[in-house]
């Protein structure tokens, strides 16, 4: 399966990092592709780091502004124009969809996959990466938007909230049907 992983590419403390890896070691074991920004800084670091180590495959697709930033031995390394083509090429490349901690550009990247799954131009699997509770704020958003009427289909169609990278591996198996 192809893994597309949003995320920071800051250096972020244990408990982020820590179940970073730990996701990224299952996609590894398991044999997925990561499909990444193709940075080799931060969290994209340690989960491209943790994917590689376990036996997975790299797909990076970056930009040409963050070139010096991209990881040199990633299995295949593309480059897009700009980031819109970017998140566009890293959507149309995977099974599903996993969103990590990160900052304005990974909640960019979040709502437009969302946006996108809310008016069926994809069916992928989307599962938001709950680490330290990180995404509980945001979780209270989207109940509240779904109870007053602001979202077309049912919360649980849209977004999965993963408590830890297990339950989060094994919705995205069971959703697409690889094991």
């Amino acid at each position: 399966m192809n893994i597309c992983v949003f995320l920071s590419a800051a250096d972020l403390d244990e408990r982020y990092t820590r179940p970073a890896r730990e996701f990224a070691e299952l996609l590894g074991k398991a044999g997925h592709t990561l499909g990444w920004d193709g940075s080799d800084v931060g969290l994209m670091k340690v989960v491209a780091d943790g994917v590689q180590e376990a036996g997975g495959r790299l797909v990076g697709v970056s930009v040409d502004f963050l070139a010096a930033k991209a990881r040199p031995d990633a299995d295949e390394m593309i480059f897009a124009g700009d980031l819109a083509e970017r998140k566009a090429l890293l959507l149309a490349r995977s099974d599903a969809i996993v969103i990590m901690v990160g900052g304005t550009g990974t909640l960019d990247e979040a709502t437009e996959v969302l946006e996108l799954r809310k008016h069926g131009k994809h069916t992928k699997p989307v599962v938001l990466l709950n680490s330290a509770g990180f995404y509980d704020g945001l979780k209270t958003q989207f109940r509240r938007m779904e109870a007053e009427g602001f979202l077309p289909l049912p919360l649980t169609d849209l977004v999965f909230f993963a408590e830890d990278g297990v339950s989060a591996l094994a919705y995205l198996e069971e959703s697409t049907g690889v094991v």
